[in-house]
């Protein structure tokens, strides 16, 4: 186990998130968080000199294509096999609260 990070933390930390841990969970936490950070003070202690800052190793493009109509299911089609429909929208079940 790794004392750059103690149980105490651990917990604090947990506490914030509002997670709960068994003893079992502290454990393998501290354990697994003090290797964490094991690995970054290693990097940290890398010389980087001469090496450019970069967030992605290549190049990022986005692949893009015209935009071609098709053909597409009937509105009424498509409302027909959903459950309930009204004013030509789907009626779901309230996420929060109640039908209005």
């Amino acid at each position: 186990m790794s004392d750059r990070i103690s149980s105490a933390q651990v917990t604090a930390v947990a506490n914030l998130a509002r997670l709960r841990l068994s003893e079992s969970e502290l454990e393998q936490f501290t354990a697994q968080l003090g290797d964490i950070l094991d690995h970054a003070n290693d990097m940290a202690q890398l010389d980087l000199e001469g090496v450019e800052p970069t967030s992605h190793p290549f190049d990022l493009n986005n692949v893009l294509r015209e935009d071609v109509d098709r053909p597409s299911l009937d509105r009424d089609e498509v409302l027909a096999g959903a459950p309930r429909a009204e004013a030509n929208m789907f009626h779901v079940p309230p996420v929060m609260g109640e039908y209005t």
